[in-house]
Protein backbone atom coordinates (compact mmCIF):
# COMPACT_ATOMS: atom_id res chain seq x y z
CA UNK A 1 0.00 0.00 0.00
CA UNK A 2 1.84 3.32 -1.06
CA UNK A 3 2.73 5.24 2.02
CA UNK A 4 -0.14 7.95 1.69
CA UNK A 5 -2.70 5.39 1.00
CA UNK A 6 -1.65 3.42 4.25
CA UNK A 7 -1.68 7.10 6.67
CA UNK A 8 -4.99 7.42 5.46
CA UNK A 9 -6.00 3.76 6.30
CA UNK A 10 -4.23 4.36 9.83
CA UNK A 11 -6.43 8.19 10.19
CA UNK A 12 -9.74 6.41 9.66
CA UNK A 13 -9.18 3.62 12.27
CA UNK A 14 -8.58 6.35 14.90
CA UNK A 15 -11.16 8.41 14.07
CA UNK A 16 -13.35 5.04 14.20
CA UNK A 17 -11.77 4.13 17.69
CA UNK A 18 -12.41 7.84 19.04
CA UNK A 19 -15.99 7.15 18.31
CA UNK A 20 -16.08 4.02 19.89
CA UNK A 21 -14.65 5.27 23.05
CA UNK A 22 -17.12 8.55 22.75
CA UNK A 23 -19.73 5.74 22.85
CA UNK A 24 -18.17 3.55 25.18
CA UNK A 25 -17.78 6.18 27.83
CA UNK A 26 -21.58 7.07 27.95
CA UNK A 27 -22.23 3.27 28.24
CA UNK A 28 -19.59 2.37 31.16
CA UNK A 29 -21.71 2.19 33.98
CA UNK A 30 -24.94 1.23 32.72
CA UNK A 31 -27.05 -1.45 34.68
CA UNK A 32 -27.24 -4.84 33.86
CA UNK A 33 -30.81 -5.24 32.46
CA UNK A 34 -29.69 -2.12 30.06
CA UNK A 35 -26.43 -4.14 29.21
CA UNK A 36 -29.36 -7.09 28.76
CA UNK A 37 -31.67 -4.91 26.63
CA UNK A 38 -28.75 -3.70 24.45
CA UNK A 39 -27.55 -7.43 23.86
CA UNK A 40 -31.09 -8.47 22.99
CA UNK A 41 -31.05 -5.43 20.39
CA UNK A 42 -27.92 -7.06 18.73
CA UNK A 43 -29.21 -10.42 18.62
CA UNK A 44 -32.78 -9.24 17.42
CA UNK A 45 -31.08 -7.38 14.49
CA UNK A 46 -29.68 -10.73 12.69
CA UNK A 47 -32.13 -13.22 14.59
CA UNK A 48 -35.19 -11.51 12.60
CA UNK A 49 -36.69 -14.14 9.96
CA UNK A 50 -36.54 -11.37 6.94
CA UNK A 51 -33.03 -10.44 8.03
CA UNK A 52 -31.25 -14.01 9.28
CA UNK A 53 -32.03 -14.94 5.49
CA UNK A 54 -31.12 -10.93 3.73
CA UNK A 55 -28.16 -11.94 5.13
CA UNK A 56 -27.67 -15.44 4.26
CA UNK A 57 -28.29 -14.35 1.16
CA UNK A 58 -25.84 -11.75 0.87
CA UNK A 59 -23.24 -13.91 2.80
CA UNK A 60 -23.58 -16.60 -0.26
CA UNK A 61 -23.47 -13.68 -2.84
CA UNK A 62 -20.15 -11.85 -1.59
CA UNK A 63 -18.44 -15.20 -1.01
CA UNK A 64 -19.40 -17.92 -2.83
CA UNK A 65 -19.10 -19.84 0.23
CA UNK A 66 -21.86 -22.45 2.07
CA UNK A 67 -25.12 -22.16 1.32
CA UNK A 68 -28.31 -20.13 1.98
CA UNK A 69 -30.44 -22.20 4.25
CA UNK A 70 -28.33 -23.52 6.51
CA UNK A 71 -26.78 -19.99 6.50
CA UNK A 72 -30.38 -18.68 7.70
CA UNK A 73 -30.37 -21.82 10.59
CA UNK A 74 -26.55 -20.11 11.09
CA UNK A 75 -27.72 -16.73 11.89
CA UNK A 76 -30.57 -17.41 13.62
CA UNK A 77 -29.20 -20.85 15.99
CA UNK A 78 -26.13 -19.48 17.03
CA UNK A 79 -27.46 -16.37 18.48
CA UNK A 80 -30.62 -17.95 19.89
CA UNK A 81 -28.21 -19.95 21.81
CA UNK A 82 -25.68 -16.92 22.70
CA UNK A 83 -28.12 -15.16 23.28
CA UNK A 84 -29.55 -17.40 26.17
CA UNK A 85 -26.15 -18.06 27.76
CA UNK A 86 -25.69 -14.62 27.66
CA UNK A 87 -28.84 -13.52 29.59
CA UNK A 88 -28.07 -16.26 31.85
CA UNK A 89 -24.69 -14.35 33.32
CA UNK A 90 -23.97 -11.29 35.12
CA UNK A 91 -21.59 -8.78 33.83
CA UNK A 92 -22.54 -5.88 35.87
CA UNK A 93 -21.43 -5.29 39.81
CA UNK A 94 -20.98 -7.73 41.72
CA UNK A 95 -20.84 -11.07 39.99
CA UNK A 96 -19.17 -13.88 42.34
CA UNK A 97 -18.93 -13.60 45.85
CA UNK A 98 -16.79 -16.53 48.07
CA UNK A 99 -17.37 -16.10 51.75
CA UNK A 100 -15.22 -18.73 52.89
CA UNK A 101 -12.54 -16.78 50.94
CA UNK A 102 -14.13 -13.31 51.76
CA UNK A 103 -13.73 -12.38 48.11
CA UNK A 104 -16.19 -10.26 45.98
CA UNK A 105 -16.10 -10.21 42.42
CA UNK A 106 -16.73 -6.84 40.27
CA UNK A 107 -17.19 -6.97 36.81
CA UNK A 108 -15.95 -4.10 34.77
CA UNK A 109 -15.55 -3.29 30.87
CA UNK A 110 -12.44 -3.54 29.18
CA UNK A 111 -13.10 -0.85 26.77
CA UNK A 112 -12.89 -0.98 23.16
CA UNK A 113 -12.75 -5.13 21.33
CA UNK A 114 -10.90 -5.46 18.17
CA UNK A 115 -12.81 -8.36 16.55
CA UNK A 116 -11.07 -9.72 13.41
CA UNK A 117 -13.94 -11.75 11.33
CA UNK A 118 -13.61 -14.34 8.51
CA UNK A 119 -15.41 -15.04 5.52
CA UNK A 120 -16.65 -17.93 6.27
CA UNK A 121 -19.11 -16.38 8.78
CA UNK A 122 -19.38 -12.84 8.06
CA UNK A 123 -22.67 -12.40 9.66
CA UNK A 124 -23.22 -14.73 12.77
CA UNK A 125 -19.39 -13.96 13.91
CA UNK A 126 -19.76 -10.37 13.80
CA UNK A 127 -22.85 -10.17 15.82
CA UNK A 128 -21.56 -13.28 18.21
CA UNK A 129 -18.88 -11.21 19.44
CA UNK A 130 -20.96 -7.62 19.27
CA UNK A 131 -23.14 -9.73 21.66
CA UNK A 132 -20.52 -10.74 23.76
CA UNK A 133 -18.64 -7.42 23.99
CA UNK A 134 -21.67 -5.34 24.91
CA UNK A 135 -22.50 -7.98 27.43
CA UNK A 136 -19.38 -6.38 29.52
CA UNK A 137 -20.44 -3.07 28.58
CA UNK A 138 -17.63 -2.21 25.73
CA UNK A 139 -17.88 -1.26 22.26
CA UNK A 140 -16.53 -3.59 19.28
CA UNK A 141 -15.30 -2.49 15.83
CA UNK A 142 -15.07 -5.23 13.71
CA UNK A 143 -12.42 -5.83 10.86
CA UNK A 144 -14.03 -7.90 8.35
CA UNK A 145 -12.63 -10.41 5.66
CA UNK A 146 -12.69 -7.89 2.62
CA UNK A 147 -14.46 -11.37 1.01
CA UNK A 148 -17.45 -10.94 3.20
CA UNK A 149 -17.52 -7.16 3.77
CA UNK A 150 -20.59 -6.41 2.26
CA UNK A 151 -22.42 -8.89 4.49
CA UNK A 152 -20.57 -7.92 7.26
CA UNK A 153 -21.23 -4.04 6.59
CA UNK A 154 -25.03 -4.92 6.25
CA UNK A 155 -25.39 -6.67 9.89
CA UNK A 156 -23.41 -4.03 11.69
CA UNK A 157 -26.17 -1.37 10.12
CA UNK A 158 -29.08 -3.43 11.33
CA UNK A 159 -27.19 -4.14 14.60
CA UNK A 160 -26.52 0.24 14.90
CA UNK A 161 -30.33 0.65 13.40
CA UNK A 162 -31.38 -1.54 16.50
CA UNK A 163 -29.26 0.19 19.42
CA UNK A 164 -30.74 3.75 18.16
CA UNK A 165 -34.11 2.20 18.35
CA UNK A 166 -33.36 1.51 21.95
CA UNK A 167 -31.67 5.20 22.69
CA UNK A 168 -28.02 3.80 22.81
CA UNK A 169 -25.24 4.97 20.84
CA UNK A 170 -25.09 3.29 17.37
CA UNK A 171 -21.39 3.85 17.71
CA UNK A 172 -20.98 0.86 19.70
CA UNK A 173 -21.05 -1.39 16.66
CA UNK A 174 -18.42 0.34 14.07
CA UNK A 175 -16.92 -1.86 11.18
CA UNK A 176 -13.84 -0.36 9.72
CA UNK A 177 -14.18 1.72 6.51
CA UNK A 178 -13.63 0.15 3.43
CA UNK A 179 -10.86 -1.11 2.13
CA UNK A 180 -10.26 -3.44 4.95
CA UNK A 181 -6.08 -3.68 4.43
CA UNK A 182 -3.46 -5.43 6.79
CA UNK A 183 -2.39 -1.83 8.07
CA UNK A 184 -5.88 -0.72 8.90
CA UNK A 185 -6.60 -4.18 10.74
CA UNK A 186 -2.93 -4.01 12.41
CA UNK A 187 -3.92 -0.67 13.31
CA UNK A 188 -7.03 -1.27 15.04
CA UNK A 189 -5.14 -4.56 17.43
CA UNK A 190 -2.84 -1.54 18.18
CA UNK A 191 -5.50 0.76 19.10
CA UNK A 192 -7.83 -1.43 21.07
CA UNK A 193 -8.11 -2.43 24.74
CA UNK A 194 -8.62 -6.45 23.40
CA UNK A 195 -8.22 -8.31 20.39
CA UNK A 196 -9.96 -11.34 19.50
CA UNK A 197 -9.48 -13.17 16.30
CA UNK A 198 -11.57 -15.74 14.51
CA UNK A 199 -10.02 -17.34 11.06
CA UNK A 200 -7.27 -16.64 9.10
CA UNK A 201 -3.91 -17.74 11.38
CA UNK A 202 -1.70 -15.01 10.21
CA UNK A 203 -4.15 -12.38 11.59
CA UNK A 204 -3.93 -14.83 14.89
CA UNK A 205 -0.15 -14.56 15.43
CA UNK A 206 -0.62 -10.83 14.19
CA UNK A 207 -2.92 -10.17 16.94
CA UNK A 208 -1.10 -12.02 19.43
CA UNK A 209 2.00 -9.74 18.48
CA UNK A 210 0.31 -6.20 18.23
CA UNK A 211 1.01 -5.31 22.20
CA UNK A 212 -2.41 -5.78 23.36
CA UNK A 213 -3.93 -8.39 25.08
CA UNK A 214 -5.45 -11.13 22.21
CA UNK A 215 -7.51 -13.63 21.80
CA UNK A 216 -7.09 -15.82 19.50
CA UNK A 217 -8.52 -19.17 17.86
CA UNK A 218 -6.76 -22.09 16.26
CA UNK A 219 -7.12 -24.25 12.66
CA UNK A 220 -9.77 -27.38 12.82
CA UNK A 221 -9.14 -30.70 11.28
CA UNK A 222 -11.57 -32.69 13.49
CA UNK A 223 -11.35 -36.41 12.75
CA UNK A 224 -14.03 -38.73 14.68
CA UNK A 225 -13.96 -41.98 15.38
CA UNK A 226 -16.30 -44.98 14.96
CA UNK A 227 -15.71 -48.09 17.09
CA UNK A 228 -17.54 -51.74 17.46
CA UNK A 229 -19.83 -50.39 20.12
CA UNK A 230 -21.49 -47.75 17.98
CA UNK A 231 -24.92 -47.77 16.67
CA UNK A 232 -23.72 -47.24 13.22
CA UNK A 233 -26.90 -45.67 11.29
CA UNK A 234 -27.03 -43.02 14.24
CA UNK A 235 -23.52 -42.72 13.93
CA UNK A 236 -23.96 -42.15 10.12
CA UNK A 237 -26.84 -39.71 9.84
CA UNK A 238 -25.21 -37.67 12.55
CA UNK A 239 -21.81 -37.21 10.42
CA UNK A 240 -23.67 -36.76 7.19
CA UNK A 241 -25.59 -33.81 8.96
CA UNK A 242 -22.66 -32.40 10.29
CA UNK A 243 -20.35 -32.36 7.47
CA UNK A 244 -22.65 -31.11 5.18
CA UNK A 245 -23.83 -28.15 6.95
CA UNK A 246 -23.33 -24.92 5.66
CA UNK A 247 -20.93 -26.96 3.01
CA UNK A 248 -18.50 -28.19 6.00
CA UNK A 249 -17.69 -24.48 6.35
CA UNK A 250 -17.58 -24.92 9.93
CA UNK A 251 -13.90 -25.40 11.51
CA UNK A 252 -15.67 -28.20 13.49
CA UNK A 253 -16.64 -30.26 10.42
CA UNK A 254 -15.49 -33.59 10.22
CA UNK A 255 -12.54 -34.37 8.04
CA UNK A 256 -11.61 -37.66 8.87
CA UNK A 257 -13.65 -40.72 10.23
CA UNK A 258 -11.71 -43.46 11.73
CA UNK A 259 -13.65 -46.54 11.66
CA UNK A 260 -12.48 -49.99 13.67
CA UNK A 261 -12.02 -52.68 11.26
CA UNK A 262 -14.07 -54.90 13.10
CA UNK A 263 -17.34 -52.72 12.20
CA UNK A 264 -15.67 -50.86 8.68
CA UNK A 265 -17.85 -52.76 6.21
CA UNK A 266 -21.04 -51.84 8.09
CA UNK A 267 -19.84 -48.16 8.78
CA UNK A 268 -18.95 -47.73 5.27
CA UNK A 269 -22.93 -49.07 3.83
CA UNK A 270 -24.60 -46.97 6.79
CA UNK A 271 -22.24 -43.39 5.61
CA UNK A 272 -23.13 -44.81 1.99
CA UNK A 273 -27.15 -45.09 3.16
CA UNK A 274 -27.01 -41.48 4.45
CA UNK A 275 -25.78 -39.98 1.46
CA UNK A 276 -22.31 -40.53 0.79
CA UNK A 277 -20.43 -41.77 -2.16
CA UNK A 278 -16.90 -43.74 -1.88
CA UNK A 279 -14.60 -43.04 -4.61
CA UNK A 280 -12.54 -45.19 -6.37
CA UNK A 281 -8.20 -45.06 -6.28
CA UNK A 282 -9.19 -43.20 -9.75
CA UNK A 283 -11.87 -40.77 -8.48
CA UNK A 284 -9.89 -40.35 -5.64
CA UNK A 285 -6.68 -39.18 -7.80
CA UNK A 286 -9.48 -36.62 -9.37
CA UNK A 287 -10.57 -35.49 -6.40
CA UNK A 288 -6.78 -34.72 -5.40
CA UNK A 289 -6.14 -32.97 -8.61
CA UNK A 290 -9.37 -30.56 -8.81
CA UNK A 291 -9.55 -29.76 -5.08
CA UNK A 292 -6.25 -28.91 -4.56
CA UNK A 293 -3.90 -26.37 -6.94
CA UNK A 294 -0.40 -25.12 -6.77
CA UNK A 295 -0.33 -27.15 -3.03
CA UNK A 296 -3.43 -25.02 -2.07
CA UNK A 297 -6.78 -25.54 -1.86
CA UNK A 298 -8.66 -24.73 -4.69
CA UNK A 299 -10.76 -21.67 -3.94
CA UNK A 300 -13.06 -22.37 -6.50
CA UNK A 301 -14.18 -25.37 -4.89
CA UNK A 302 -14.20 -25.37 -1.14
CA UNK A 303 -17.46 -24.86 0.53
CA UNK A 304 -19.09 -25.64 -2.92
CA UNK A 305 -22.36 -28.14 -3.02
CA UNK A 306 -22.46 -31.71 -3.61
CA UNK A 307 -23.64 -31.16 -7.60
CA UNK A 308 -20.47 -28.29 -8.10
CA UNK A 309 -18.06 -31.01 -6.73
CA UNK A 310 -19.57 -34.25 -8.56
CA UNK A 311 -19.00 -32.42 -11.69
CA UNK A 312 -15.68 -30.48 -11.00
CA UNK A 313 -14.30 -34.23 -9.94
CA UNK A 314 -15.67 -35.81 -12.95
CA UNK A 315 -17.44 -38.71 -10.81
CA UNK A 316 -19.78 -41.03 -12.38
CA UNK A 317 -23.81 -40.75 -12.41
CA UNK A 318 -24.13 -42.37 -9.42
CA UNK A 319 -22.24 -39.43 -7.30
CA UNK A 320 -24.67 -36.71 -8.77
CA UNK A 321 -27.46 -37.49 -5.92
CA UNK A 322 -24.78 -37.64 -2.92
CA UNK A 323 -24.45 -35.72 -0.10
CA UNK A 324 -20.95 -35.86 0.23
CA UNK A 325 -17.97 -37.50 -0.68
CA UNK A 326 -15.59 -39.95 0.83
CA UNK A 327 -12.37 -41.35 0.25
CA UNK A 328 -9.94 -43.82 1.33
CA UNK A 329 -6.50 -43.09 3.12
CA UNK A 330 -3.64 -44.67 4.79
CA UNK A 331 -0.75 -41.33 4.52
CA UNK A 332 -1.16 -38.93 6.97
CA UNK A 333 1.07 -35.37 6.36
CA UNK A 334 2.14 -33.00 4.20
CA UNK A 335 2.41 -35.46 1.68
CA UNK A 336 -1.00 -36.94 2.22
CA UNK A 337 -3.32 -33.80 1.59
CA UNK A 338 -6.69 -35.67 2.77
CA UNK A 339 -5.24 -36.13 5.94
CA UNK A 340 -5.46 -32.35 6.68
CA UNK A 341 -8.72 -29.94 6.78
CA UNK A 342 -10.38 -29.64 3.47
CA UNK A 343 -13.26 -27.13 4.00
CA UNK A 344 -15.07 -28.69 1.22
CA UNK A 345 -17.94 -31.87 1.24
CA UNK A 346 -14.76 -34.70 0.80
CA UNK A 347 -14.46 -37.10 3.81
CA UNK A 348 -10.89 -38.96 4.55
CA UNK A 349 -11.85 -42.44 5.62
CA UNK A 350 -9.01 -44.24 7.56
CA UNK A 351 -9.43 -48.22 8.48
CA UNK A 352 -7.86 -48.80 12.23
CA UNK A 353 -7.14 -51.94 13.58
CA UNK A 354 -8.62 -51.79 17.12
CA UNK A 355 -9.13 -49.07 19.03
CA UNK A 356 -5.69 -48.32 19.92
CA UNK A 357 -4.72 -48.28 16.09
CA UNK A 358 -7.39 -45.66 16.27
CA UNK A 359 -6.03 -43.37 18.61
CA UNK A 360 -2.70 -43.50 17.42
CA UNK A 361 -4.51 -42.38 13.69
CA UNK A 362 -6.88 -39.61 15.58
CA UNK A 363 -3.15 -38.34 17.30
CA UNK A 364 -1.10 -38.52 14.04
CA UNK A 365 -3.64 -36.40 12.33
CA UNK A 366 -3.94 -33.67 14.89
CA UNK A 367 -0.34 -33.65 15.04
CA UNK A 368 -0.23 -32.70 11.08
CA UNK A 369 -3.03 -29.89 11.47
CA UNK A 370 -5.47 -29.12 14.05
CA UNK A 371 -4.15 -30.04 17.71
CA UNK A 372 -5.76 -28.78 20.29
CA UNK A 373 -9.21 -28.39 18.25
CA UNK A 374 -11.62 -31.37 19.29
CA UNK A 375 -12.53 -34.47 17.75
CA UNK A 376 -15.53 -37.04 18.19
CA UNK A 377 -15.99 -40.57 18.94
CA UNK A 378 -19.38 -42.38 18.57
CA UNK A 379 -19.32 -45.54 20.98
CA UNK A 380 -21.46 -47.05 23.83
CA UNK A 381 -18.16 -47.73 25.48
CA UNK A 382 -17.86 -44.41 27.65
CA UNK A 383 -14.34 -45.53 28.83
CA UNK A 384 -13.05 -45.14 25.28
CA UNK A 385 -14.18 -41.66 25.10
CA UNK A 386 -12.81 -41.01 29.01
CA UNK A 387 -9.45 -42.77 27.20
CA UNK A 388 -9.16 -40.02 24.46
CA UNK A 389 -10.13 -37.10 26.78
CA UNK A 390 -7.21 -37.95 28.94
CA UNK A 391 -4.36 -39.17 26.27
CA UNK A 392 -5.39 -36.65 23.63
CA UNK A 393 -4.11 -32.99 23.19
CA UNK A 394 -7.69 -31.58 22.76
CA UNK A 395 -9.59 -29.44 24.28
CA UNK A 396 -13.19 -30.99 23.18
CA UNK A 397 -13.86 -34.79 22.83
CA UNK A 398 -17.22 -35.06 22.11
CA UNK A 399 -19.55 -38.16 22.63
CA UNK A 400 -21.85 -39.11 20.18
CA UNK A 401 -22.67 -36.16 18.47
CA UNK A 402 -23.09 -34.31 15.16
CA UNK A 403 -20.11 -32.34 15.58
CA UNK A 404 -20.81 -29.24 14.17
CA UNK A 405 -23.66 -28.88 15.89
CA UNK A 406 -22.47 -29.63 19.52
CA UNK A 407 -18.41 -28.60 19.67
CA UNK A 408 -19.49 -24.53 18.96
CA UNK A 409 -22.44 -24.87 21.56
CA UNK A 410 -25.75 -27.01 21.38
CA UNK A 411 -29.05 -26.83 23.31
CA UNK A 412 -27.98 -30.75 24.12
CA UNK A 413 -24.27 -29.63 24.20
CA UNK A 414 -22.98 -28.34 27.91
CA UNK A 415 -20.49 -25.79 25.74
CA UNK A 416 -21.49 -22.35 25.40
CA UNK A 417 -22.47 -20.99 21.94
CA UNK A 418 -19.94 -19.53 20.54
CA UNK A 419 -18.09 -19.06 17.24
CA UNK A 420 -14.93 -18.92 18.49
CA UNK A 421 -13.27 -21.98 19.65
CA UNK A 422 -9.60 -21.78 21.70
CA UNK A 423 -7.76 -24.77 21.07
CA UNK A 424 -4.78 -23.98 24.26
CA UNK A 425 -1.28 -23.86 23.92
CA UNK A 426 -1.32 -26.46 21.76
CA UNK A 427 -2.01 -24.28 18.87
CA UNK A 428 -0.95 -21.32 20.71
CA UNK A 429 -3.82 -19.99 21.91
CA UNK A 430 -4.58 -17.63 24.91
CA UNK A 431 -7.63 -19.79 26.01
CA UNK A 432 -8.35 -23.20 26.33
CA UNK A 433 -12.29 -23.39 26.37
CA UNK A 434 -15.12 -21.71 23.92
CA UNK A 435 -15.15 -18.23 23.70
CA UNK A 436 -17.78 -16.36 26.41
CA UNK A 437 -18.74 -12.88 26.88
CA UNK A 438 -16.12 -13.73 30.31
CA UNK A 439 -13.12 -12.76 28.18
CA UNK A 440 -14.27 -9.80 27.61
CA UNK A 441 -14.48 -8.50 31.54
CA UNK A 442 -12.43 -7.06 33.54
CA UNK A 443 -12.14 -8.67 37.40
CA UNK A 444 -11.61 -6.44 40.25
CA UNK A 445 -11.17 -8.53 43.34
CA UNK A 446 -12.67 -7.25 47.16
CA UNK A 447 -10.44 -9.02 49.70
CA UNK A 448 -11.30 -8.89 53.31
CA UNK A 449 -9.89 -10.73 56.23
CA UNK A 450 -11.03 -14.43 56.78
CA UNK A 451 -9.91 -16.64 59.84
CA UNK A 452 -6.14 -17.44 59.35
CA UNK A 453 -5.37 -20.14 56.96
CA UNK A 454 -2.04 -21.49 57.87
CA UNK A 455 -1.45 -25.46 57.91
CA UNK A 456 1.42 -26.45 59.95
CA UNK A 457 5.09 -27.52 58.68
CA UNK A 458 4.30 -31.39 59.40
CA UNK A 459 1.12 -31.01 57.35
CA UNK A 460 2.70 -29.67 54.22
CA UNK A 461 6.47 -31.43 54.90
CA UNK A 462 5.49 -34.81 56.66
CA UNK A 463 5.46 -36.78 53.12
CA UNK A 464 8.31 -35.24 52.14
CA UNK A 465 10.32 -35.74 55.42
CA UNK A 466 9.09 -39.45 56.23
CA UNK A 467 9.95 -40.56 52.16
CA UNK A 468 13.60 -38.41 52.19
CA UNK A 469 14.42 -37.28 55.58
CA UNK A 470 15.09 -33.72 56.44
Amino acid sequence: MPLDAADDAIAAVERTMRAARRAQESFADVSQERADEAVRALAWAIYEPGRARELAELAVDDTGLGNVPDKVVKNQRKTFGTLRDLLRGRSVGVIEEDRAKGIVKYAKPMGVIGAVTPSTNPAATPANKAMMALKGRNAIVIAPSPLGYRTTARVVEMMRAELARIGLPEDLVQILPEPVTKESTTALMRMADLVVVTGSQDNVRRAYSSGTPAIGVGAGNVPVIIDASADLADAARKICASKIFDNSTSCSSENSVVILDEVYDAAIAALEDAGGFMCTADEKERVRANLWAGGKLNRNLIARGAPTLAEAFRLPEAARAAKFFMVEETGIGRDHPFSGEKLSLVLTVYRARDFKDAKRLVRDILDHQGRGHSLGIHTTDMSHARELAEDLDVVRVLVNFAHTFGNGGGFDSGLGFTLSMGCGSWQKNSISENLSFRHFLNITHLVTVIPEDKPSEEELFGPFWAKYGK
